[in-house]
């Protein structure tokens, strides 16, 4: 699919999925005319990609953890990995563990105003 479709499969601007292909995170084919292509597992990549984005993952790290996501579990190889690298992503992953407890927290703070709230029969 040419770059408008994709944009609209995915819900990334054009400009997101140039950007991400200049990052090396995607690698679009391309048509003989020089469009580019994108088939359905790359805008699934790109669906990984923005979730990691907006979850406050840098591109420095999504470049290198994007791989193994992809794989899915167990699926990362032996490469022995930076102690830093590990460190930086295990204090993003308790960042986002954190806001997924806030997060539910205010959900059941939620539900339990909805319960209140609504009128009972007399």
């Amino acid at each position: 699919m040419k770059i408008s479709e994709a944009s609209r499969a995915s819900g990334v601007s054009a400009r997101s999925l140039r950007y991400y292909e200049d990052e090396g995170l995607i690698v679009p084919g391309r048509f003989t005319n020089g469009y580019r292509d994108y088939c359905r597992s790359t805008i699934d990549r790109v669906l990984v990609i923005r979730s990691l984005l907006e979850s406050g993952l840098p591109v420095r790290l999504i470049k290198e953890v994007l791989p193994g996501l992809m794989q899915g579990p167990g699926d990362f190889g032996t490469d022995v990995v930076c102690a830093e690298f590990l460190h930086e992503l295990q204090g993003y992953r308790d960042r986002l563990a954190a806001r997924i407890a806030d997060l539910s927290a205010q959900q059941t703070a939620l539900d339990a105003y909805l319960r209140e709230a609504r009128p009972t029969d007399a």
